[in-house]
This record gives structure tokens, sequence and C-alpha cells, in this order.
């Protein structure tokens, strides 16, 4: 029987363990991914208003952590008593918070794995039920789960663990996530990936645009977008009938001042065309803008276009242009669509033939010595090589093969603990004889 418990502790441990890790580490490349999500969990509750932006950052940071590091430290076995309260606790504010997702449906993905696996609030409520029933078992038998640190070196695993994956949240948040889960990965063909097979029903969109004029706003379609009086404050795109909905569903592109849908003029244009991406330019980073306007004018001397795209009005368009001096046009673009495309504001995406080949974050733009040519003669105009591989195998070097070592030296400096208590006590019991 007790073997039985034991083997069942283990089982529920590991379980625990590697859904907290996957989970942890798929929001810690995408911090801004998890901070959208936290803020449409506050906008439902209607308190995005009285909380500031840098917090919501701050709960995605620390919410990825303490997921990572608590299945590490289960899969560890590190302080067993004490993670075992903490992952109970945990599961059960999560499984309360997925009760009332599932009832309220606040959301349609509750973000669990961020981008990477997208599951439906009653998934979610199961799976979180699952997790919660081991978290019990965990915490009822803690000290039947095999350890495989010592306690002696388990702060080192401890440490070592918050240091790699705030680490990697902060990598991400300067550049632009590790892995890319998002349907506007490099490598996409985004007309492509707007297609219906043939045969299947296809889902109705409808986007309206909220206007205003004389102070007085008003929504419009595109049927009825009125004539350039009216200034652009807002617009949305929903869901309004059932139908396959391809990977890619809400990407459409306006003209600021006339409304005119220019979304097949930019994406079917033959060559490079350089998008520089911000959802809202008054929030946007202008610290590196004489990159972004030497971008432009390269553009301009080789006869590639560049557009920026946001969701701003034409007040903060202006508003970046004094700041910067942009003459770049500017096109207008749903702002969730906008966050979709590019973790970063602003970013610079570009495309060739519609395909997406390559993608910046504003702290990471090409520099006057990489654009020597034409983008035709230069690396940057072609896609990279697959690097999925060598990021995994970054992830395996930097943190998987440390503690791997760490593990295996401690178990042997275990080992040669144990032989030599042995031998003493061996030798204590001849003497004695």
């Amino acid at each position: 029987m007790n073997k039985l418990k034991t083997i069942l502790t283990n089982v529920c441990r590991l379980l625990i363990a590697i859904a907290f890790i996957f989970s942890g580490y798929v929001k810690a490349v995408d911090p801004l991914g998890t901070q959208y999500k936290i803020e449409d969990y506050l906008g439902a509750l209607h308190l995005m208003a009285y909380v500031p932006r840098f917090v919501t950052l701050g709960a995605s940071v620390s919410l990825s952590a303490i997921e990572f590091s608590i299945g590490i430290f289960l899969l560890l076995a590190i302080r067993r008593r004490l993670i075992s309260k903490v992952t109970l606790v945990f599961m059960s504010v999560m499984t309360l918070l997925t009760i009332w997702i599932y009832v309220a449906n606040p959301v349609e993905d509750c973000g669990c794995f961020g981008d990477f696996i997208r599951l439906t609030n009653g998934e979610t409520l199961l799976k979180n039920i699952v997790l919660l029933g081991a978290s019990l078992t965990v915490f009822f038998m803690p000290l039947r789960m095999y350890r495989f640190i010592s306690k002696t070196n388990q702060w080192i695993a401890f440490h070592f663990t918050f240091v790699f994956i705030l680490f990697t949240s902060a990598y991400s948040l300067y550049l632009l996530p590790v892995f890319d889960f998002l349907p506007y990965h490099v490598g996409t063909d985004i007309n492509r990936e707007m297609e219906i097979p043939e045969g299947a029903k296809a889902p109705e969109f409808q986007t309206t645009f909220i206007l205003e004029k004389d102070g007085k706003q008003k929504e419009f379609t595109l049927e009825d977008y009125p004539d350039s009086s009216w200034t652009f404050i807002d617009s949305k795109t929903v869901q309004t009938q059932e139908g396959y909905v391809p990977p890619i569903h809400d990407f459409s592109l306006q003209d600021m001042k006339t409304g005119e849908d220019l979304t097949a003029a930019v994406l079917e244009r033959k060559g490079y065309t350089f998008l520089l991406i911000s959802p809202h330019l008054e929030e946007a980073d202008d610290g590196n803008f004489g990159d972004i306007d030497y971008l432009y004018e390269y553009a301009q001397e080789h006869g590639y276009a560049f557009y920026g795209l946001t969701a701003s009005t034409m007040s903060g368009v202006q508003m970046w242009r004094d700041i910067t001096g942009a003459e770049y046009p500017f096109l207008n673009a749903d702002a969730t669509t906008l966050k979709t495309m590019i973790r970063s504001n602003p970013g610079i995406m570009l495309l060739k033939d519609g395909v997406i080949i390559r993608k910046w974050s504003h702290n990471d733009l090409p520099r006057q010595e990489e654009l020597s040519a034409r983008l035709e003669k230069l690396p940057l105009g072609h896609l990279p090589a697959d690097s999925i591989p060598r990021k995994i195998a970054g992830v395996v070097l930097w943190f998987v093969l440390p503690l791997f070592l760490l593990t295996l030296a401690d178990r042997l400096w275990a080992w040669t603990h144990f032989l030599k208590a042995k031998k003493k006590t061996d030798e204590t019991y001849n003497t004695l004889k």
C-alpha cells in the first residue's frame, strides 16, 4: 500500500510539474501576450482604468516566473513541504478563477498556454480540476516525492531557476519572443493564411468605425463610411456568423482619410514592403526614431514601399510626426491585430510578395552598415534559416544542461557520502565485534 501511495504521489508530482513548466515558459517568452490577456480580464471586470499598465506587465512576468519555478521545484522535489502547500494554494485560486470564466465567459481563451495551445473555457476548467486533484495528493504526502537534489544544494537550483526565467522574459521584452507562436510569424504568407478552403462555410465579420464630427461620435461600416470631414477615433471587428475561421482573419488596412480598403494593394504588391507597426502611437517608444527614419529613406532610395500601421487617430499620427519628423504614410488597422502581428511598439515587419521574411523590435533595428546594398543582395532580404532547433539547443545549453549536471553532481556526492558513512559503520561494527 505504501509503495502504491509513493507511485501515485510521484505521478501526480510529474503531471503538475510538466504542466507548470510548459505553461510558465510559453508565458515567459511572450510576456506582452500574457499582459494583454490580463488586461482582457480586467476589462471584463471594468477595472482596467484603475490598473496601470506597468502593473499588468509586472503581473505577467511574475505569473510566468511563479508557474515555471513551481514546476521545476516539484520536478526536483525542492522544499517538498513548502512547495506542496504553495502548489495547492495556487491551483485552488486558479480553479476558482476558471469556474468564473466558464460561467461568465468574459474571454474565449484563458491564455493558460499562451498562443501555443488555445483551450476553451470548458477544457481549461477540466484541466484545472485534474491538476487540483493532483495537488491535493502531493499536499497530503509531500515526503513521498523522490528528491533529486539534496537539501544542502537546493539553493543553487532555486536561484538559478528564478534567474533563468526572469532573464527569458526580459530578453523577450527587449527584443521579440524567443519562440513566435503567433499567426504572423516569419515565413507566413498572409494571403494564403487568410484563404478559406473550398467548400468550407465562410464566417462573416463586420468592422465598425467610430468617427467624430462637431464633438459627436457615431459608428459607421465600410458601406457607409463618411467623407474626410469626420475624424477617426477607433475601430472594432466582430464575428457575426460562425464558419471556418482561417489562421489570419482580421487583417484589414484602410486609408485614414477616405476609409478606402488598401489590404489587397499592400499584400499583392510585388517586391519588398516595410511596415512600421504601432497599435497606439501615443504609447510608442520614440527613442530609436532615427533608425526608423533611415529605414524609410533606404526604402525610398531603392523603390520599396513603407507604411505605418496604427489604430491611433490622426491626432496621434500628427503627434508622432511632430516628435520624429516621420514622412511615411499611415494606414489604419485594428489594435488587437497589430498587437498580434508583432510584440513591440513600435516594431518593423518586412514583407516580400506578401510573405513575412523579417521582424524587428524597435530595440534591434537594422543598422546602416547592414543595409549597404539592395535587399535582393543582402541576407536581410531573404528568409532566415530555420532557427527553431538552434533556439531549443540554446535552452538546453543554458538551462537544462546546467541543471542536469548539478543534479548528477549532487547524486554522486550523496552516493559518496553514503559509501563513506557505510564504511565507517562497518568499521565500528567490526571493532565492536
